[in-house]
């Protein structure tokens, strides 16, 4: 048995590039930094950035262009690929990248690039709050006058 798995969470590096291939198809390719830290035998912190390429296709690819920006934090499972090439210069090239199959936005509205879009009706989306639920007539006594914050939440 086989398994070719990856995961990361990391901060969007490039605003996505989304192009449409000659059959019709999207495809999206962005970039995602994931930052390590440590500490060294002398006991100073250390820290180290990895650069991962990334490329969605179909539907995905056109979420990831319509709500990815430079900055976002974001989630991304996929598959490792390499591909090869030719280059102009007559030189073999190969770039491996990870082949999104799901992307989830991690950060709140407004966190990420300025002015950048929010998904609506997503998880990454909180901005109704109690004052807009206690207004309601509809609403039964102490249900919604309390915030829910991402961080209250155990997963």
């Amino acid at each position: 048995m086989d398994l070719n798995r990856a995961t990361i969470i990391g901060n969007v590096t490039r605003d996505p590039e989304v192009r449409t291939i000659a059959s019709g198809q999207s495809v999206c390719s962005f970039g995602v930094a994931t930052n390590m830290q440590w500490r060294d035998s002398s006991g100073q912190k250390q820290q180290r950035a990895e650069f991962h390429n990334l490329v969605a296709w179909g539907k995905l690819a056109e979420i990831c262009g319509q709500y990815l920006g430079k900055g976002r934090k974001v989630y991304v499972e996929g598959r490792l690929q390499t591909r090869e090439w030719e280059g102009q210069d007559g030189q073999k090239r190969n770039r491996t990248e990870i082949v999104a199959d799901n992307m989830i936005l991690l950060d709140r509205p407004g966190s990420g690039p300025v002015g950048g879009p929010s998904v609506p009706g997503s998880n990454t989306d909180m901005s109704s709050t109690s004052s807009d639920a206690s207004s309601s007539s509809e609403v039964d006594p102490g249900v919604g006058d309390q915030e829910i914050r991402l961080e209250d939440i155990p997963f």
